[in-house]
């Protein structure tokens, strides 16, 4: 393995983790730098396609409009093997989300289990997601105790 795929292999990492930290500090705007302006994003929710939007600046509203609902997050990425291709480059990352919602004065928890299936691309020397698609393969709520 060439010293060139390995620091491509760290920059991949880096974009997948920028893209849980700046989500869980709900930074949006910054969060959609890692897009293409073209970006496709879904996400299933079991077999149930939930989201398939088009475009960051439609990504944009649909993330402001989830965060808006949610206190807190909390992401842990796990593990993230990749294809690379010259200029693109595909990859599968598996990522544990907590989310932190108010209902009738409670917290609740919602604990998602992800696998997400990604298209890079390396636009003027920096990569980019192009594709997303979010398998949210185990959700659990449950009530916090305050």
């Amino acid at each position: 393995m060439t010293l060139e795929i390995l620091n491509t292999r760290e920059e991949l990492r880096n974009l997948i983790d920028a893209y849980a930290s700046l989500g869980d500090k709900k930074k949006i705007a910054e969060q959609m730098s890692l897009f293409t302006t073209d970006i496709t994003y879904k996400a299933y929710m079991n077999n149930f396609l939930a989201a398939n939007v088009s475009g960051v600046q439609n990504l944009e509203k649909e993330f402001n409009g989830h965060a808006s609902q949610v206190k807190t997050y909390f992401t842990m990425n796990g593990q993230h093997t990749v294809q690379l291709d010259g200029d693109t480059a595909t990859g599968v990352s598996f990522s544990q989300i907590k989310m932190v919602r108010e209902a009738d004065g409670k917290d609740e928890l919602t604990d998602y289990s992800v696998k997400y299936d990604d298209l890079y691309v390396r636009i003027n020397g920096k990569w980019l997601i192009k594709e997303r698609t979010g398998y949210f393969v185990i959700v659990e709520n449950r009530s916090l105790n305050n």
